[in-house]
């Protein structure tokens, strides 16, 4: 019996210990992010990236878009020296279109060797990787007369699509450049998909080749095509970064006329990677492009993150980095990436599992760069400024959830830790859309938190959504998730979509017949994502990237019959 006791002991600790560690994954803040309005760095003509050369000195260098490399010394005022200007032997950098020195990159072992890489757009359009020696790497001066030009791509007669971003592997050492298709509507040359073309693409190569073979890079022989191409099926990835703790890669990718995408891929997946470009956009295949000329889409490596381009959401993505500093401990394993025509800013957990976005005033940013601790800026053409966390709302929502009752509607939630809280108000919808206020409750403000409830009195049927305005003693207030309860409606034999309320990044699928495609369809009747299932069986997934909250009609076609189902999509 004694030891029966202990054996029961031991699991309620363990129960204990799971719940608490539960608790604290979803207590955890979704951070609110701000972009200070005091400069960092000013003076700058057309500012384009913002890195550091990993040697310890703590300098943030700055590419302009002119040919110009600067330098802020730490502790030095916010104007900063030049550092390397291209073009001071002769014109080597044009800015015609979207051209421009584009990127830079220290090698591993700059504090020894000096190197310094540049990618940019030469007099002729074409893109060319460039190498710089300074003799002096503690210094702040690179002369423009070492330049080794490594690798030039000819590009198209566009001048736009040029990608691109230079970083060093992590792990590997080897050097990582992103492409533009090389431009005009659509990748007319389908430079994208092509195994050969180094347009559209992430490149791997090492620069480090045996002494004495005269080469200025070699292939690494784990590349999957044998030759430079290392990530394939991209638009425009004009920025691109590597999570420095996980490795993975992370890439915003510019849109056609749809969709923009944030792409992320763990280190151990990214070898090979497709992203589907030009089959595909977002999370569907592209308007216009024939059907029979791609492959289906379970072969590409769908967005973890998309919204409509051209819109209030923005037209153009800038990719980010996720943050790994110490300055903003809520911050710490968001990606954090912007619009460069909205400002919006993108915020998306490091493992995928929460994807949000605020506004901003500031438009125009180019970069996000990161220094050599981890703290991130935001970068435009004339001033570099800090991005930090806004504090939290003093009060942790712990759980949130509602069940039917015989006068309605019993809801329930739980706070973790509370302080100079105000209130939580209680609101309801028929649609998810519009909410109406239908009471409110105090906050008990309990360091520890507290339990509470309310009853909904209705005799509505169906689906009806619940969310709490959370408001702090400041009138600061923020919004909980939307949750659903259900009065009356189908039975879920009649449901091929479950469940109908879809808060993660998938859509599941249960299908009984061989159904060929599944379409979801918004309130105004627009597709807004085709999925060809083949008649696949069973259960089946369906990524939805970031297909906009709201009410849609899914269906699903087969040969000779159409079924469809309503959901609600809310994350």
């Amino acid at each position: 019996m004694k030891h029966i006791n202990n054996y029961q002991i031991l699991r309620s600790h363990v129960l204990v210990l799971c719940f608490v560690l539960a608790a604290m994954r979803i207590s955890a803040q979704i951070p609110d992010i701000k972009i200070n309005a005091t400069p960092v760095i000013s003076g700058l003509t057309s500012g384009m990236q913002l890195v550091h050369a990993g040697d310890n000195s703590n300098r943030i260098f700055i590419a302009e878009r002119s040919g110009v490399i600067t330098v802020l010394n730490p502790g030095a005022l916010t104007t900063p020296i030049q550092y390397l200007n291209m073009n001071s032997g002769g014109q080597v950098v044009s800015q015609s279109g979207e051209g421009g020195l584009l990127s830079i990159a220290f090698h591993p072992n700059f504090s020894t060797n000096g190197f310094v890489y540049t990618y940019y757009t030469d007099t002729n359009g074409d893109l060319v990787l460039a190498r710089y020696t300074s003799a002096n790497p503690s210094g702040n001066l690179v002369p423009a007369n070492t330049r080794v030009e490594l690798l030039k791509i000819p590009h198209p007669v566009n001048t736009n699509h040029n990608g691109g971003e230079l970083h060093f592997g992590p792990e590997d050492g080897y050097l990582y450049l992103s492409t533009g298709d090389g431009g005009a509507s659509y990748d007319p040359n389908i430079n994208g998909q092509s195994t050969t073309s180094l347009l559209g693409k992430i490149l791997r190569l090492n620069v480090d080749p045996p002494l004495g073979s005269g080469l200025p890079y070699v292939i690494p022989p784990s590349n999957p095509f044998g030759n430079e191409i290392f990530i394939r099926g991209l638009r425009n990835p004009f920025r691109w970064s590597f999570d420095r703790e996980t490795f993975d890669l992370w890439i915003g990718d510019v849109g056609q006329d749809t969709w923009e995408e944030i792409n992320h891929v763990t280190a151990g997946n990214a070898s090979g990677a497709n992203f589907g470009w030009r089959c595909f956009e977002g999370n569907g295949y592209t308007p216009g492009i024939a059907i029979n000329e791609c492959p289906d889409s379970a072969s590409f490596t769908k967005p973890v993150y998309i919204y409509p381009t051209r819109t209030a959401r923005g037209n153009s993505v800038i990719g980010g980095v996720v943050y790994r500093g110490n300055a903003w401990p809520v911050m710490k394993g968001y990606y954090i990436g912007m619009d460069y025509g909205s400002g919006d800013i993108h915020k998306i957990n490091s493992d995928g599992s929460v994807k949000e976005y605020e506004t901003s005033t500031f438009t125009g940013v180019r970069d996000i760069g990161e220094d050599q601790s981890g703290e991130i800026y935001a970068v435009t053409a004339t001033a570099v400024y800090r991005i930090e966390a806004e504090n939290p709302l003093p009060v942790t929502l712990v759980d949130f959830s509602g069940a039917p009752s015989a006068e309605g509607v019993r809801l329930t939630w739980q706070t973790s830790m509370e302080k100079d809280f105000k209130s939580f108000d209680i609101q309801y919808s028929l649609d998810a859309r519009q909410f109406d206020r239908i009471g409110s409750i105090q906050g008990a403000n309990a360091p520890a938190g507290n339990l509470y409830s309310f009853t909904h009195s209705t005799r509505e049927g169906g689906d009806l959504y619940y969310r709490l305005k959370m408001t702090d003693m400041d009138e600061s207030f923020r919004y909980s998730k939307i949750i659903t309860v259900n009065r009356g409606a189908e039975s879920p034999g009649d449901l091929f979509v479950r469940p109908s309320l879809i808060s993660t990044s998938e859509m599941n699928l249960f299908v009984e017949e061989p159904f060929q495609t599944v379409e979801i369809v918004n309130a105004g009747g627009q597709v807004v994502l085709t999925e060809k299932i083949g008649g696949r069986s069973g259960s089946v997934n369906i990524p939805l990237g970031n297909t906009a909250s709201g009410i849609y009609v899914v269906r699903m076609a087969g040969a000779d019959r159409v079924i469809q189902q309503k959901v609600l999509v809310w994350r």
